[in-house]
């Protein structure tokens, strides 16, 4: 039966008239300024060989054969999260099968009936959807902005019963901005006003803290409930991991429906992830130090060029340029990438109407003149 119901035909329809209809791209050669795989880790052949001494460890080969509390819980996974425990400076670490699968069994089930949600209002579409699945209640505070989120706790508390927990969630680094909040200010915060912080180390992960994240780069991890990061960015693997405290992870095991209700993941995937972080603890320093290298000088480069008022405000590998309007920003992503350059577009509804961008994804592997050049192109396009 080929024919949609008209609803979806209809839905469809206008994501085509606003210029928003999603294609699945197919991966070429161009000079990569897309990817999440910061480090270059997903193309290191020394990680998959390292991968397959692992493996030669478990039984087990192919697939886990079962979710993690019937059969599919192999003897890596506690290697692993033994590890990602005291690697992070961690209570316990749960594995999840993705960051979305952890963060919405994250804040399904932890956040109770009666208890309050409060969320940085750029925060992942994963945060957001766990939220409404859960039974609290949940407000957004504008982006970055403690003094917003003090008035709307002061505000919400006066009407609220006793017994009410408050939750508030942040990104240590924003997938769509590339900004951070004031961690420390946060913490301080939510120490003093009796909230559980819970921070997504996403786009984090792997990159800062000596291959921890910014949480442990600050010295925070006794300041927050829950960390939750991932290995399919930085880490050039798959899969998540809650960080928290042991009594977190038990009652995760026993009530996060996205852990309890799936096939766990493969051993060859399970044991990436370590190799991946063993790698990182031989060889991350100089892989690192180059990333952070070609952070400063794209934003030199974007100084020379006086292009600075056209980006968002990054320190982090994620760098956006604002080009309003989906049209226009896909138009100059398509000449981007026939030059050679794979930058992708950020449509609405993904950001907001009028906050379209191009977003540029740094890595340790680009080169000083590839950064140079599709600046150049872009400034080029952009004032003609």
């Amino acid at each position: 039966m080929e024919k949609l119901p008209k609803k979806l035909q209809s839905k469809l329809s206008a994501r085509k008239e606003n210029g928003s209809l999603r294609h699945l791209p197919l991966q070429g050669n161009s000079i990569d300024f897309s990817s999440n795989d910061y480090l270059g880790l997903a193309k290191s052949e020394k990680i998959a060989q390292m991968a397959l001494d692992f493996l030669k460890e478990c039984p087990q080969k192919n697939g886990s054969s079962g979710s993690r509390l019937l059969s599919g819980n192999h003897q890596l996974y506690a290697k692993l999260e033994d590890f990602l425990a005291s690697h992070h400076n961690s209570g316990s670490a749960l594995v999840f099968n993705s960051g979305y699968d952890a963060n919405i069994g994250f804040f399904s089930s932890v956040p109770q009936r009666g208890d309050m949600v409060l969320y940085d209002e750029l925060v992942h579409a994963s945060i957001r959807d766990g939220i409404q699945m859960g039974n609290a209640k949940s407000y957004k505070f504008a982006h970055n902005d403690i003094d917003h989120l003090k008035e709307r706790i002061l505000s919400l508390r006066a009407e609220s019963r006793s017994d009410m927990e408050i939750y508030i969630v942040t990104e240590s680094v924003f997938s769509m901005d590339g900004d951070s909040p004031d961690l420390k200010r946060l913490a301080n915060f939510c120490g003093h006003n009796s909230c559980f912080l819970v921070v997504d180390e996403a786009h984090a992960t792997g990159i800062y803290g000596n291959g921890r994240d910014l949480v442990a780069e600050q010295g925070l991890e006794q300041e927050v409930f829950a960390r939750i990061i991932t290995f399919g960015k930085a880490m050039g693997c798959h899969g998540a991991a809650i960080l928290g405290s042991q009594p977190l992870k038990e009652y995760l095991v026993n009530f996060s429906r996205s852990f309890i209700y799936t096939t766990a993941l493969p051993p060859h995937t399970v044991a990436t992830i370590l190799a991946a972080y063993q790698y990182l603890g031989d060889e991350g320093g100089p892989i690192s130090k180059q990333l952070r290298a070609n952070i400063g000088h794209f934003k030199q480069e974007m100084e020379r060029l006086q292009m600075t008022d056209r980006f968002i405000k990054s320190h982090s590998a994620i760098q956006c340029a604002l080009v309003p309007g989906n049209g226009k920003v896909k138009a100059i992503a398509k000449q981007l990438q026939t030059a050679g350059f794979d930058v992708k577009p950020i449509l609405s509804p993904t950001v907001k109407e009028g906050e379209e961008r191009l977003r540029f994804c740094l890595h340790a592997f680009n080169t000083k003149e590839e950064i140079t050049k599709v600046l150049v192109l872009l400034n080029n396009l952009i004032n003609p």
